[in-house]
Formats: C-alpha cells, sequence, structure tokens
C-alpha cells in the first residue's frame, strides 16, 4: 500500500507540476497532504510536516542570507572585473557565451555547494543573457549541466554521503571516477557550444561596445544578483581609487565603491568560501556572520539596511516558500514510510541473475532516481540495500556507490523538485519548473551516460 502510494505522491507531483497544472508552491503542499489523508495519516500529518520544516530550515535561513550577501556584493561591484574579462572573449557570440557560462559555473562550484553556484552564477552571467535575447531557459540547463557534474567532487553532498555508507575513502569512490569526471566535463563544454550555435542562429551575434559593456556589467548590480529586482543601469570609469556603481533606487543613487572597500569585500568573499569548503561552522551560520560583517562597512545605516532588504526581500521569498513547501513534501513521504517502502520494492525486483549487472543497472538509473528520491533517501536507505545485494553475489559494493554518483544528485539534482537548489536555478532565471526539467532532462541523463561508458572502460563499474 505504502509503495503504490509513495509512486503514486511522485507521478501526480511530477505530472501536475511538469505540465504546468499546477505551481510547484502548491504541488509540494496538497500532493503529499492529500497522499497522506488517503493512506490513514491524517492524525501525524502536522507531526510530520513541521519535521520536514524543521529538517529544511537551517538550508532556508543559509539561502536567505546567501541571497542577501551576494546580492549586496553584486551591488559593490565585487565580480565586475571577472565579468568584464568574460564580455570581452565572448564578444556578443551566443556559443562562446554557453561555453564562458559552463566554465564559471564549474569555477564556483568548487566549493561544493550548489545554491552558492546558482546564486553567483546566474547572477553574473543573466544581464548579458537578456541584453543579447538569449534564452533563459539555455542559462538554467547550461548552469545546471555544468553544476551537476562538478557536484561529483568528494567534499560534494552525494560522494560525501556514498563514502560514509560504504565506509570507504576517496580513493574506493571518487579518485577511480576521475577519468569519467572529466569525460563529463568535455561533454558538458560541447553541449553548451552546441546550444549556443542554436542561439546563434537564432538570435546571430552581437557587438558589445564599451559602454554596453559597461551597461551589462551594471545590470548584474541592478538585477539584485539576478534574484528579481528591478535592473539598474549605468557605466563606470573603472578609475584606480573606486569603481563606478548603479544602485537601482538605492540611498545615494548612483554612488561609487571606494578601492578599500572593493578589497576587504573580496577577501571577506574568499574568506568565507574557504570556511564553506572547510566546514567551519555550519553553512547558515556562515552566511548570517558574512552578511553582518559585510553590513558593517558597507551598509552601516539602518536606511540603506532596510533599502537593500526591501530591494532583495522578494527574491528570498519566493525562494524560501519553495524550501519549506519542498520540506512538507519530504517530510510526508518520509515520516510515513513512504519512501522506505519504495526503496524496497526498486530492491526486491531485482532479478537473481542480473546482480553481476547491479552497477550498471545503478548507473543507468541513477539520474533519473534523482527525481523520485532525496539525496539522504537514496544514499542512506536505497544505496546499502543495493550495495549488500551486490556484494552478496560476491561483488565489491564500492562499486555500487561509483554507479550511484553516476547521476543520482549529481547531474540529477539541478532538476530535482528535491532539492532546495533547484528552485533557487529556476527562480533566479524565472524559468518554470516543468520547462526546466523537459529541457534538461536529456542532456543530464546524457552526461550520466558518458559518463558511465568512460567508468566501464576504465573498470570503475565492472561489468
Amino acid at each position: 500500500m505504502l509503495t503504490i502510494l509513495g509512486f503514486a505522491t511522485i507521478v501526480v507531483f511530477l505530472v501536475l507540476t511538469m505540465t504546468n497544472r499546477v505551481s510547484v508552491l502548491i504541488g509540494l503542499i496538497a500532493v503529499p497532504v492529500v497522499a497522506a489523508l488517503i493512506g490513514g495519516f491524517g492524525p501525524q500529518l502536522g507531526e510530520l510536516s513541521t519535521e520536514g520544516i524543521l529538517q529544511v530550515t537551517p538550508v532556508a535561513v543559509m539561502i536567505t542570507f546567501a541571497i542577501l550577501y551576494f546580492s549586496l556584493m553584486m551591488d559593490e561591484g565585487l565580480f565586475d572585473p571577472a565579468i568584464r574579462r568574460i564580455l570581452r572573449w565572448v564578444k556578443g557570440d551566443p556559443a562562446r557565451i554557453t561555453v564562458g557560462t559552463a566554465v564559471l559555473t564549474m569555477l564556483v562550484a568548487l566549493d561544493g555547494d550548489g545554491a552558492t553556484t546558482f546564486l553567483i552564477t546566474v547572477s553574473a552571467m543573466l544581464p548579458l543573457y537578456q541584453r543579447l535575447g538569449m534564452r533563459p531557459l539555455v542559462l538554467a540547463g547550461v548552469v545546471g549541466l555544468a553544476a551537476g557534474v562538478m557536484n561529483i567532487l568528494p567534499w560534494g553532498g552525494p560522494t560525501a554521503r556514498a563514502m560514509a555508507v560504504l565506509n570507504v575513502g576517496i580513493d574506493e569512490i571518487f579518485i577511480p571516477v576521475i577519468p569519467s569526471l572529466i569525460a563529463g566535463i568535455v561533454w558538458i563544454l560541447a553541449v553548451a557550444w552546441y546550444l549556443g550555435l542554436r542561439e546563434r542562429r537564432r538570435i546571430g551575434v552581437a557587438s558589445l561596445s564599451a559602454d554596453e559593456l559597461e551597461h551589462v556589467v551594471a545590470g548584474v548590480r541592478g538585477n539584485g544578483g539576478g534574484a528579481g529586482a528591478g535592473a539598474g543601469t549605468g557605466s563606470g570609469g573603472g578609475s584606480a581609487a573606486a569603481v563606478d556603481l548603479a544602485h537601482d533606487g538605492g540611498p545615494a543613487g548612483r554612488r561609487a565603491t571606494p578601492r578599500w572597500r572593493m578589497v576587504a569585500n573580496l577577501v571577506l568573499t574568499l574568506v568565507l568560501l574557504a570556511a564553506l569548503v572547510a566546514h567551519i561552522l555550519p553553512l547558515h551560520v556562515l552566511f548570517i556572520l558574512g552578511f553582518v560583517i559585510a553590513l558593517i562597512y558597507n551598509r552601516p545605516r539602518w536606511a540603506d539596511q532596510q533599502r537593500l532588504l526591501e530591494d532583495h526581500g522578494r527574491a528570498v521569498l519566493l525562494v524560501i516558500s519553495m524550501i519549506f513547501a519542498a520540506g512538507i513534501f519530504t517530510g510526508v513521504l518520509g515520516g510515513t514510510g513512504m519512501i522506505t517502502a519504495m526503496a524496497d520494492s526498486l530492491v526486491s525486483v531485482i532479478p537473481t541473475g542480473l546482480a553481476n549487472l547491479l552497477p550498471l543497472l545503478t548507473a543507468l538509473t541513477s539520474m533519473p532516481m534523482s527525481l523520485m528520491f532525496t539525496p539522504d533517501a537514496y544514499y542512506f536507505g536505497v544505496l546499502p540495500v543495493l550495495a549488500e545485494t551486490y556484494a552478496a553475489s560476491g561483488g565489491d559494493p564500492s562499486a555500487i556507490g561509483r554507479a550511484a554518483i553516476m547521476g543520482q544528485m549529481t547531474t540529477g539534482f539541478p532538476l530535482s523538485p528535491l532539492t532546495a537548489a533547484t528552485f533557487i536555478l529556476i527562480g533566479l532565471t524565472s524559468v518554470q519548473l516543468g520547462e526546466h526539467q523537459r529541457f534538461l532532462f536529456g542532456w543530464a541523463f546524457g552526461t550520466t551516460l558518458v559518463m558511465t561508458a568512460v567508468a566501464i572502460l576504465t573498470g570503475a563499474i565492472p561489468l
């Protein structure tokens, strides 16, 4: 009963949202609530929903202050030099722009946090896409593909979970799949180039003058970190003492950022990113502290702080409302036992004679499973059973872990409705979830197939 109800809940949610019959916010809340009532869990509904909300609260807090922090940094022009260099290289060519987007995403994704990657990359590139008339759907797709393949890094969530569950180290899980990771990166760059060529055929190649370049750079700040605020315009002289900034509706109108403050913001951001990688403190605490420190010398007056919150509060509300709704979704499915029942049923249908092919089957199904299972549910629920089944047939359980990270919440996480980062990506680009999933699914699954093929050739996934 729970298995059928669980799969029915997932299918109904995906159908309703992918066909735009209901909004994601309504689907995340209404569908699991109805399923819980059908399953007789009405009396526990409040408790299950609360547990789910509490589980995602740290993520919601982190994202709230991360958006505010990077929005402030964008307003202060921190990323302007890097954006200018990318713009000079792409020269208005959509094919170069998509490749540049992929490279920038991979570099930012080295910190291992998908939410941060989306915040920085989309904020930097969205104004350029808007200026040239490129589709935001392409931006979301390229960023998602690049971030997904980089989520295989050992400090990323999926690989870390696989190592923890199987009680193995980097040598058993990550090192053998490095050739696959490299192949995945090459594939992503090729896909980005192809998507850029399609955009080039559609809109042509634009010529960006120096003034237009500054206009686009100023648009990064005007977009409020790409998070939904109104776009500001302006040009900057880039003198040695200051960088011109256009604060759209800011407390002082057009103002200059002193060089010392630019340096301070750069140092603070680097320290914050290093602390994120080193896990010195929980992510939400780090972003709270980073935002407060940045406010002290960037926006010391309450009036300026209030204006900052007004400019970017809408983006925060849109994203965290989705996150809390996702908390109810996963809380109900997990607390009722539906996710566990689905995991057990998947394992039970594997014929004994196919046990030797379990690593291959795990790899091929890993990416689609991102749509059904949270990383915790899959790696802590499904993966141990699969690994145990394979070990019983004489196989190395580490092979199951390597197969799982070919797609489960790696290439699959940027289009999964079960992760908060997905809603950040589609929220920043103003793309509908269903549209994003239809566009990205084939390319993401292709990434998994490419990496799996290389893993088979190198012996990382045995046959």
